[in-house]
């Protein structure tokens, strides 16, 4: 089990790759090279949240 301090710093890992990859999707001419830097970004949203939900234990029932 990992503690709160090694998600959080890895939550803050994850930011600043996405900063990074969206510095570098701006600056991206092909379209392959795009949409390659676009798949990453939408892989570390996901890392991001999911190492959010466990860091900010979601309250109510998942079922709703």
């Amino acid at each position: 089990m990992r503690t709160e301090n090694q998600i959080q710093r890895k939550l803050n890992e994850f930011k600043q790759q996405l900063q990074a990859a969206e510095a570098r999707l701006a600056a991206a001419e092909a379209d392959e090279e795009r949409q390659r830097i676009e798949r990453d970004i939408h892989h570390l949203e996901d890392k991001m949240m999911l190492l959010e939900w466990v860091l900010f234990e979601p309250t109510g029932s998942y079922h709703g």
